[in-house]
């Protein structure tokens, strides 16, 4: 009689297993997404923890594409606008700007040339001389968070140092106008690292161009505020438009928070309509 009651557990037991079996194959059939890849999501996350992520991934991508075309489209897939990005339903950040730009931006040349002669490169003669010296520096004529100038007297190169800080003030733009829910644009640099030869051009059709200028050192660069290059990803709804005064004011949070991190030394220049910035 016991050796009965065995075999009906084990044959009860084998009908249970069947029945589970069974049922979770039905509920991985209705629901596949229960079996697909989870992505873990830290419960402090933010949506600018998130865009951090894409902006790693799109360097990835540019780093692959040398080309010009290559990286335009690389530019507009990876934007935050693309399906590759998550909706955030968090309420758009305010945009700020800073109080007095002159206040806010006050370092003048003497204090930016100090931290040229430290993190900088004795002058180049000129762009031959250039040629023999790129070791020293990194080009950054191709980067998706800012667009270069058609540059007439300067070169699109900058110590590492420096290139570093440009490429950072580019992406946080590009954050900072994702999270206040302005459509992106890129920021334009018009001046980069000048060669003794391109300084003394200048100073013959603007007398109160600096003859020791931070340029000659390639620690410094100029941002424009009054200028701005919309990313519009291809066959997409044409964008709003954007007054430049909004994304100035964009710019400029950016950096004072560059500049309070003690990462540049920044002038507000009011006649060349710029941010003339210096690493340090």
């Amino acid at each position: 009689m016991s050796d009965l009651s065995k075999i009906i557990s084990k044959n009860q037991f084998l009908k249970g297993f069947v029945v589970v079996v069974v049922t979770l194959a039905l509920v991985r059939c209705i629901f596949p997404s229960i079996a697909g890849p989870k992505t873990l999501v830290e419960e402090d996350a933010t949506p600018e923890d998130s865009i951090a992520t894409v902006s790693s991934d799109t360097t990835k991508a540019v780093s692959q594409n040398t080309t010009k075309e290559g990286l335009h489209d690389t530019l507009h897939a990876l934007t935050p606008t693309a399906a590759n990005l998550p909706v955030y339903t968090d309420k758009k950040h305010p945009i700020m700007g800073v109080y007095n730009y002159k206040e806010a931006f006050p370092d003048s040349n003497d204090v930016q040339l100090t931290a040229a002669l430290q993190y900088g490169i004795s002058p180049l003669a000129n762009r031959d001389e250039l040629e023999q010296r790129k070791s020293e520096m990194v080009y950054v004529g191709a980067n998706p968070y800012f667009h270069l100038d058609n540059l007439k007297r300067s070169i699109p190169y900058l110590v590492p140092r420096a290139a570093v800080l440009l490429q950072d003030i580019g992406r946080s733009f590009y954050d900072s106008l994702y999270v206040k829910h302005v459509p992106l644009h890129q920021m334009i640099v018009t001046s980069v690292t000048r060669t003794t030869d391109d300084v003394e051009k200048l100073r013959g059709h603007n007398k109160n161009a600096t003859e020791n200028s931070c340029h000659l050192y390639g620690t410094t660069f100029d941002i424009c505020y009054n200028r701005y290059v919309t990313v519009q990803p291809p066959q997409a709804p044409i964008r709003r438009a954007v007054q430049n005064d909004t994304l100035k004011w964009v710019l400029s949070e950016v950096l004072r928070d560059m500049r309070q991190q003690q990462r540049c030394y920044v002038k507000y220049e009011v006649k060349q309509g710029c941010f003339h910035i210096t690493v340090r």
